[in-house]
């Protein structure tokens, strides 16, 4: 998919050059004592395939742009910067946030664009960051999943604040207000044909490689609180045996209607789920449940039957967020990892395990987290499972950063070349 870039690669003295997103260029030193078995977990053909991505988040600027409001220039080379890093960290695909809360990163004719660009929503920014990010991302050999979270309105709680021509403003009986956010209600008919058409917009403009959404579902529980979809489920729940059934209905046709309609739009795209790592805990679903206790299950929390997605086959990948280290009592790795792997087998969906690059390092998480090699250790422990394919880490801030050199742990042990994904 055109030249690759060759800036970064490890060299004969061992270095591995990254890039600050102002541009700065800095050398890390290669790890001296990779962990245990250091050559690839994967061999052969299932090496040469593997997928080795990177979350770009853009919501609130996580990882970009590193301010609003910054010229069309800047913006643009900062967005390049973290292409040209993933290509360094010998990464082969870029999740690249272009919807993160009912807006656009290009040129919508459905939602305004997103305020994180200019500091002002609907504003326009003067270029398109998806139309670039694809055109440069597959020119360097990387794969662009355009990732949307669908239901998300905004991170605040009053829907005046959103322009006038918003389509939450001119539909406010769409938009839920709960624990201080607004969100579009997953359960009318009109608001998931109205998601999946802002959506597909992007795939009909943009050769994307896949659409790929997170964890963002019905929302995650805050406490004391109830979700106001009860007008809803009393017009549309009829034959349900509970809310819950009907929540679950609601975002079952979502990723159904959805799969279906990309096939149409641009066959070949694929789609792509990136979950809480949890589908049920063995305590709450003995015969198929994980043995873990996380205080979040998608079946029962956020309605969001994952594993059912993988066993119907209605989705390409799914990337669970495993982002517990190895040992954890709730949430193991080393359990949860198996549970996916035996989740996917027969089944045609690839198993890619979203891997928390961002606790390496932070002085806030337990011990493991402090140890650069943890990370390295779960690619060498899910190299193990033969429907592992590849990892995704989040995200791009700390794939430039590395606090500890986690990151370059693993690009050592585990990513001597660069290679294609596993499509």
């Amino acid at each position: 998919m055109g030249q690759i870039s060759r800036r970064g690669f490890v060299t004969a003295a061992g270095a591995l050059t990254a890039f600050s997103v102002t541009g700065e260029a800095r050398t890390m030193a290669a790890p001296t004592d990779p962990v245990g078995a250091a050559e690839p977990a994967r061999q052969g053909a299932a090496a040469a395939r593997e997928f080795r991505g990177m979350w770009l988040a853009t919501v609130a600027g996580r990882d970009w742009p590193s301010a609003p409001g910054l010229s069309a220039a800047k913006q643009r080379a900062e967005l390049l910067r973290y292409l040209d890093v993933a290509v360094a960290r010998k990464l082969n695909a870029v999740v690249f946030q272009v919807r993160p809360a009912a807006d656009a990163l290009w040129p919508s004719p459905y939602e305004p664009w997103s305020q994180w660009l200019t500091g002002v929503q609907g504003r326009n920014p003067g270029w398109d960051p998806l139309g670039t990010a694809v055109k440069e991302a597959h020119a360097r050999g990387l794969e662009l999943h355009a990732w949307f979270n669908p239901y998300r309105v905004a991170n605040h709680g009053d829907l005046s604040k959103l322009i006038p021509s918003h389509p939450a403003r001119r539909n406010p009986g769409w938009v839920v207000a709960y624990g201080g956010k607004l969100y579009y209600n997953p359960g009318l008919p009109q608001v998931r044909k109205f998601v999946q058409d802002a959506m597909l917009d992007a795939v009909a403009r943009y050769p994307v490689d896949a659409v790929h959404w997170d964890d963002y579902f019905y929302p995650y529980p805050v406490p004391g609180q109830q979700f106001a979809d009860g007008a809803a489920y009393q017009r549309y729940g009829a034959g349900f045996a509970s809310r819950a059934a009907w929540r679950r209905d609601n975002i079952n046709r979502l990723v159904r209607e959805t799969a279906a309609r990309i096939k149409t739009v641009r066959p070949g795209v694929r789609l792509g789920i990136s979950p809480f790592g949890v589908w049920r805990n063995a305590a709450t679903d003995p015969l198929l449940g994980s043995n873990t206790s996380a205080g979040v299950q998608t079946y029962d929390d956020l309605y969001a039957d994952t594993r059912g997605w993988v066993r119907q086959g209605w989705i390409d990948y799914i990337v669970p967020q495993l982002y517990w280290h190895i040992g954890m009592a709730a949430a193991d790795y080393a359990r949860l990892v198996p549970w996916w792997d035996a989740v996917v087998k027969g089944t045609g969906v690839d198993l890619y395990i979203g891997e928390a690059l961002y606790k390496a390092g932070d002085p806030a998480q337990p011990k493991a987290w402090q140890d650069r090699r943890e990370l390295s250790r779960h690619l060498t422990f899910a190299g193990r499972y033969a429907n592992v394919r590849g990892h995704c880490f989040f995200s791009a801030k700390e794939v430039v950063t590395d606090r500890i050199g986690a990151m370059a742990t693993v690009v050592a042990d585990h990513y001597p070349t660069r290679v294609r994904s596993p499509r």
